[in-house]
């Protein structure tokens, strides 16, 4: 057979009409646990069946190998394998028909040459690996806030959107209270239980948020209500129970990388978050907000440079720069719900100058500049020990970034920073790379803790009866100001200081 024989076909989905959507589950994935329950109750909400893959394994390593090529980074081998032990595990359970006619896979695309730009074109040869180029997957657009597949049966309308962008931010925040209490929690456990039950909440919240109107009155009802804040301060109660014990020197280390492999939490980056707090560190974990807030005044970054050759320059950038705001605004309207334990989104334009000698901020490909003005910001605000970048192997946008950072650490010789590469089966050598900065980070924080104590003229066993006279101080939800050290330890130590008076 000659290879004039063969003809390329591009993959076309199957149209999933509005007939369908009762019986067809939207399957999709990526984020954490948090995140996805949440998107599930936005999305049946809005009248889907909605389901999450199940949590990546590390025979989804092994599995995607047979389907995509060798070459791929290890979150596109995971996710593509992901994928394909699901429809296995249904078409095993369901049938093929099943897979064809109840079940299709959503995806999002947006920029780079790689990540969200390709992660489809895995999953199709999945598909035919599978011999399943019947089942249907759908491709959206991230920054497009009104679309829909073909067919009309998946309608990404304006109140879907807004109540997904909710449910993001609602599983940030959880997040940062889950990072930010579990390794001083008192009683083991306690912390992993609470954030299953306030996921559960809020998921219920989004399942049954009123939808008001469509377009314009929607987008005004989800600006103004109280509803999600109400949610919050609820789910607060449960964190309430929480007692910890702030009183333990521990290194706090930012979390910076690649977005999947930065955002994961299991085996597809060694789960390596658990075993830094295992270790005996608080981790900071990223946002998947920073990522839609770079998106967005990164729009803006690109008017201010093309400012000669705008038409209605000033309009055009005034209602973007509105947006920057009220996607700001919003998150600390919800931040404030939670006492504003979760961290705040850094400010884009600052990590943007803050990268500038180093990184140029129109090198877009994977996290850009970010990744250099994180590792700077967290450096100038005190807002961390030391830097874990994971990346995977062989990343290009990433490898860029991590040259770069050779001259950062030349300039700042202070700053701890652990660049781990992600295969996906070698976590010996990564835990063993993050451990030499690790050991430095510890030792910081233990001797920052002390001098404070010094400082203040303060010991352990009088904070321990202060707190016995203030037991709020030991609530979860108890806001502890930043006073310019790193550790959360030295810093809850001169607070006390002040309430007792020892200090100015």
């Amino acid at each position: 057979m000659s290879i004039a024989s063969f003809e390329y076909r591009a993959y076309k989905p199957r149209p999933f009409t509005k007939e369908e959507r009762l019986h067809t589950t939207i399957l999709f994935g990526g984020l954490t646990f948090k995140h996805e329950r949440l998107m599930e109750g936005a999305l049946e909400n809005m009248g889907y069946k909605a389901k999450a893959l199940p949590n990546i394994e590390r025979i989804d390593l092994d599995i995607g190998k047979e389907y995509i090529d060798v070459g791929a980074c290890c979150p596109t081998t995971f996710t593509a394998g992901n994928l394909a032990r699901t429809l296995i595990n249904i078409e095993k359970s369901e049938g093929r028909d099943a897979v064809r006619d109840r079940y299709l896979f959503v995806t999002i695309g947006a920029c780079g040459p790689c990540r969200f730009g390709q992660y489809h074109e895995s999953y199709e040869r999945v598909l035919e690996g599978l011999n399943l180029k019947d089942f249907r997957l759908f491709l959206l657009n991230l920054l497009q806030l009104e679309q829909s597949a073909e067919g009309g049966g998946l309608e990404v309308s304006m109140p879907l959107t807004l109540g997904l962008v909710y449910a993001m931010f609602m599983g940030d925040l959880i997040t940062d209270m889950e990072y930010a209490t579990r390794p001083y929690e008192v009683k083991k456990g306690q912390t992993d239980e609470v954030v299953k039950q306030s996921v559960e909440l809020l998921y219920e919240k989004l399942q049954q948020r009123p939808i008001v109107g469509r377009k314009l009155k929607n987008f005004l009802w989800h600006i103004f209500t109280g509803y999600f804040v109400d949610a919050l301060k609820e789910a607060r109660k449960l964190w309430d129970e929480i007692e910890v014990d702030r009183l333990q020197p521990k290194p706090r280390v930012k979390i910076t990388g690649e977005f999947w492999l930065q955002t994961h939490e299991g085996e597809g980056n060694y789960n390596i978050k658990r075993w830094l707090e295992a270790e005996g560190a608080e981790v900071i974990p990223p946002p998947v907000a920073v990522w839609m807030d770079y998106l967005i005044n990164m729009e803006l970054f690109k008017l201010e440079d093309s400012k000669p050759f705008v038409k209605k320059y000033y309009l055009k950038k005034g209602i973007v720069s509105f947006f920057v705001w009220l996607y700001r605004r919003t998150y600390d309207r919800l931040r404030k719900a939670l006492n504003y334990i979760p961290n705040p989104l850094p400010n884009q334009r600052e990590l943007k100058e803050l990268a500038k000698p180093y990184f140029n901020y129109r090198l877009t490909g994977g996290e850009g500049h970010m990744l250099i003005g994180k590792a700077l910001y967290a450096l100038k605000h005190k807002h961390a020990h030391m830097i874990c970048e994971l990346s995977p192997y062989g990343c290009l946008p990433n490898t860029m970034s991590i040259g770069a950072m050779a001259k950062v650490l030349a300039d700042h010789p202070e700053l701890l920073y652990a660049p781990i590469e992600i295969k996906g089966d070698s976590e010996v050598h990564a835990y063993s790379r993050c451990q030499m900065v690790l050991t430095e980070a510890k030792r910081r924080a233990k001797q920052e803790f002390e001098e404070v104590l010094e400082k203040t003229g303060l010991t352990v066993e009088e904070i321990r009866d202060f707190e016995e006279k203030h037991p709020e101080l030991r609530r979860a939800t108890y806001k502890v100001p930043h006073y310019g050290y790193f550790g959360t330890s030295a810093n809850y130590v001169y607070h006390v200081a002040k309430l007792m008076g020892r200090v100015g």
